[in-house]
């Protein structure tokens, strides 16, 4: 063993000493950039994603949702994006199945690493997917549902621009019953988490009201004979029939309805059968259907504003065919969301980002619609407006209900 003198061996060990502590130092530098990075978010974009009904039963809903909404961050890139950042928005098909819908969030969320999942659209596919986005920390955004979930409980990451299926069908409910004198309730509904919301809702406003369910009908989504279901509620002497359907069963029970002649009920639904191919029936199914909604179906010939009538030229420029609500929603919403990206500022994060759309009061859009946020209030709306289908169009009767 060769003998070491003290003072080199000394000079070794603080050598080896200060090299450990400099890659010590190294790793807690690497740790701390790592730290401050931000999920989606890089110098020069920021990932938004989506999961929507592309080609499946509402993707009618889904298709508009998306082109309203891509319409909004493709106009912010071209003017060079928000604090030199650019919205890359990603978006999968889930075609209304909720396997599909868990399949596209993973990729979303892991895969793309969404900085936040903007405008999804279905109550089920949301559902099985909110719990775990939230717990990765990814904020919901305006999601085309109307489901109570998607504000309550409340959660910091949860934020919703539209009616609550449940709060419309309540307000639908009361005025028709105190303000025309509907006697004899009936509810028919899918037999899924949207529909159940629907027949709570009506069994709630009910007993506040102190009158009876008459009768019910529950069906799958994919039924498509109602002709036994209609012959029941007619035959229990329902005059007004809330129904918890979307586009494609309700066009369904309506055209049953008029097969088997029966006139004097009043059939009325929610945002989720809002939609012009209710009103463009043919068989005229759906002349007399009522909608509650947030807001109002809109026509090139009555814009409600004269950005409104802009908005709808480049949309059909762009598409080549009219826009239904639900564009002029998604549009809305992504507006929104563009304007709380630009005040958080350029050092954007997570609680930067939920702290600027909870700053957000009285935004009125181009449609003359008002929003309202909070620290304490994340649903944007709380009245209604009630629609009606006539001579092929969409007519709105009242505005500012509420249960």
């Amino acid at each position: 063993m060769t003998n070491t003198p003290m003072p080199r061996l000394v000079f070794m060990l603080l050598a080896m000493s200060g090299l450990l502590t400099a890659c010590g130092q190294g790793n807690e530098s690497n740790d701390a950039s790592a730290a401050t990075k931000v999920r989606g978010v890089s110098d020069t974009e920021i990932v938004l994603g989506s999961h929507t009904d592309l080609s499946g039963p509402i993707a009618t809903l889904g298709v508009d949702g998306i082109n309203g909404a891509r319409m909004r961050f493709d106009e912010v890139n071209a003017e060079g994006g928000i604090h030199g950042r650019k919205i890359r928005y990603v978006v999968e098909d889930t075609q209304y199945q909720v396997p599909k819908a868990i399949q596209a969030a993973n990729k979303l969320i892991h895969r793309d690493k969404i900085f936040a999942m903007a405008i999804a659209l279905g109550t089920p596919t949301t559902n099985a997917v909110l719990t775990q986005q939230l717990k990765e920390g990814v904020p919901n955004l305006f999601p085309i549902t109307g489901a109570r979930t998607m504000v309550d409980p409340f959660h910091r990451l949860k934020f919703n621009a539209r009616g609550m299926y449940y709060d419309e069908m309540r307000a639908a409910m009361k005025y028709f019953v105190t303000e025309k004198g509907a006697k004899s309730v009936c509810v028919i509904y899918q037999d899924t988490e949207y529909g159940e919301e629907t027949l709570q809702a009506a069994n709630d406003q009910a007993a506040e009201l102190g009158v009876g369910i008459t009768a019910t009908s529950s069906h799958k989504p994919t039924e498509s004979e109602f002709t036994a279901a209609i012959i029941k509620l007619r035959d229990a002497g329902c005059d007004l029939v809330m129904m918890g359907t979307v586009v494609r069963d309700t066009i369904l029970v309506l055209e049953s309805v008029r097969k088997l002649g029966w006139t004097g009920a009043s059939f009325v639904g929610s945002n989720a059968a809002y939609n012009q191919v209710v009103a463009d029936q043919e068989s005229g199914a759906g002349e007399g259907y009522y909608a509650f909604v947030h807001m109002a179906m809109m026509y090139r010939d009555n814009p409600p504003t004269e950005a409104a009538a802009q908005w709808w030229d480049r949309f059909v420029e762009r598409h080549g065919r009219d826009p239904e609500y639900v564009a002029m929603e998604a549009y809305r919403n992504a507006d929104v969301i563009v304007e709380a990206l630009r005040r958080a500022g350029s050092d954007l994060t997570v609680d930067s980002f939920v702290a600027a759309l909870e700053s957000i009061d009285n935004y009125t859009d181009i449609f003359g619609y008002t929003l309202s946020f909070g620290p304490d209030k994340h649903q944007g709306v709380s009245e209604s407006t009630l629609s009606q289908v006539r001579d092929g169009r969409w007519h709105t009767l009242e505005t500012s209900i509420s249960f």
